[in-house]
């Protein structure tokens, strides 16, 4: 019975695949104490069947194109994000999470000389301890492309394997400690900087009436420069009559404004202007209305706001855009995206006119350009083929990882050339990347599950030493990042959870670290890092495999 099901799933690769995501996608819904494994429980399911049997193993090209999409994909919609945490203040956080993980590197390297790892398995260690399936996957590529036979590729998925969950724990167990350590400090103030350029849950609406001098004649860039805050103006009150507020609009005593921001932003508006009016105008829809709209307009991409001049040329305001589950505050360099919410404020008479122009239309968000997608990650791939020399002679390539994701975030960051538009809905770039994703994890799982088999055959004293090192590499890495941020960069606390989060580019962390906070802080901390974490975990772990070799 047992041959002639193997038989019948080895003579179907597509059966096989599904059959590996059916058996592990239920146990990524699995949570324990708020955590689960995610889609590395189809990885652990493609082990458990190749380990069954040499057989059940899937096609190379299963794990190498879903590796390609999901590092692309990842890429255009990290872009944005990845580029601004080069400012003054995302540069301190960045290069701490940086010193890091290249610490956490140099240990891996001595744990794998002392007890005697191989280097492919120190790669995969490094990579576990810190939940990246992206480095993971550039490890797995290098090792193929060096001739690799199957018990070869399976030495990093073991190391992987065991030091995932490790990876995923630690960090909350540290969260927890530092909260005991925490408690009785006196807090540190969150950083003042414009906060509200970066998502957030809701955001606040307020009508303000002006009563301080000192703003008189001030626009909002000026009201938002000196109160340190990103706001937007919506409908003005003035003398009984009601406008839109352009770019030179300035502010009289005894204006009524729409103010727009987070709770923070919001308060520091009114505490800056005067104080909350008694009628909130935001609901006065005589003239003025509001109306959501999908960007759906790819004429309207890749070009900031100032650009498009909406209150002069179309008597429009953008008050708020929810891009995925986040709100954020418009500015004048906000560049939209295919697939995000806004609210526009406009004239009623001028509402179906201002849904053209944007688009508005669903069923355009659910089509990808598969042109513009093919260009890109074709160029990626020819990028990552190129070998990149490095002092002492020694050979990088990007590979099938890198150099997607490398030419994703360039191409992200431009979004558009001439008549392409590399942007894709953020509701297709999910599920493409989750694809990609199910693919690989499947893939891989199928081709090192019999080396897998064969290692946990040979006893135990590989797999328990392996876990000690996770647990010794993630517990010190984690420790470093709180202790130095802490004392010496001095971050709030709810903020180096989210640091630790992004370090291990793990959503499990930051979900538990924003339930014990109740705040947004971490997020900030998460999404500030997580871009170059992530493009770092992929670097460190192929060179920690070639000059380990």
């Amino acid at each position: 019975m047992f041959e002639s099901l193997v038989r019948f799933f080895a003579s179907s690769p597509l059966l096989l695949l599904f059959a590996v995501v059916a058996l592990g996608y239920p146990i990524s819904r699995i949570r324990i104490a708020g955590a689960g494994l995610g889609i590395a429980s189809i990885l652990f399911a493609g082990i458990a069947l190749g380990a069954l049997d040499p057989r059940l193993k899937l096609p190379e090209l299963t794990y190498l194109l879903g590796l390609a999409i999901f590092v692309y994909a990842i890429g255009l919609s990290s872009a944005q994000s990845f580029w601004g945490s080069f400012n003054r203040r995302g540069l301190r956080r960045n290069l701490l999470v940086a010193g890091v993980m290249v610490a956490s590197t140099a240990l891996v390297a001595g744990l794998a000389l002392g007890l005697g790892f191989t280097p492919r398995m120190a790669a995969g260690l490094l990579t576990g301890c810190f939940t990246n399936s992206p480095a993971l996957a550039g490890v797995i590529e290098k090792v193929k492309a060096a001739g690799g036979t199957p018990d070869l590729l399976a030495e990093p998925v073991v190391a992987y394997s065991i030091a995932y969950p490790i990876g995923v724990l630690v960090p909350m167990l540290a969260v927890l400690l530092a909260q005991r350590f925490a408690a009785g400090r006196p807090p540190v103030a969150e950083p003042a900087a414009p906060e509200e350029r970066r998502g957030l849950p809701r955001l606040e609406v307020r009508s303000v009436l002006v009563t301080h001098p000192e703003v008189v004649n001030l626009t909002k860039h000026f009201v938002c420069e000196k109160a340190g805050i990103q706001v937007v103006f919506g409908r003005i009150l003035r003398d009984g009559a009601y406008f839109l507020p352009k770019a030179d609009t300035a502010l009289r005593l005894g204006d009524t404004v729409v103010v727009v921001g987070s709770a923070v932003g919001v308060e520091r508006a009114t505490a800056l202007m005067g104080e909350a009016a008694e009628v909130e105008i935001q609901r006065e829809t005589t003239e003025f209305d509001s109306t959501r709209i999908f960007v759906s307009n790819s004429a309207v991409i890749g070009r900031p706001l100032r650009e498009l001049d909406l209150p002069g040329r179309h008597q429009a305001v953008i008050s708020r855009l929810r891009r995925g589950d986040l709100w954020f505050v418009p500015h004048s360099e906000t560049v939209l995206e295919l697939g995000d919410r806004i609210r526009v404020v406009t004239r009623r008479e001028n509402k179906e006119a201002i849904e053209e122009y944007f688009g508005d239309s669903y069923r355009a968000l659910s089509e990808a350009d598969f042109l513009t997608f093919s260009l890109g990650l074709a160029a990626g791939l020819a990028l990552g083929m190129l070998p990149i020399v490095l002092p002492g002679g020694f050979t990088f390539r990007l590979g099938f990882a890198g150099g997607p994701l490398v030419m994703a975030l360039i191409l992200g960051k431009v979004h558009r050339l001439g008549p392409f538009v590399w942007d894709f809905p953020y509701a297709a770039n999910l599920t493409i990347r989750q694809f990609g994703l199910v693919l690989f994890a499947a893939g891989i799982g199928t081709i090192a599950g019999e080396g897998f088999g064969r290692t946990l055959a040979s006893g135990f004293r590989l797999p328990l030493l392996l876990g000690a090192a996770a647990l010794l590499v993630a517990g010190v890495a984690d420790a470093l990042c709180l202790v130095v941020g802490a004392r010496f960069l001095k971050l709030p606390f709810g903020e180096l959870y989210g640091l630790l989060a992004g370090m291990h580019t793990q959503p499990v962390v930051l979900g538990f670290a924003s339930e014990r906070t109740g705040d947004d802080l971490p997020g900030v901390g998460y999404a500030t890092v997580y871009p170059l974490a992530t493009v770092l975990k992929i670097v460190l772990a192929q060179l920690l495999l070639g000059l380990a070799g």
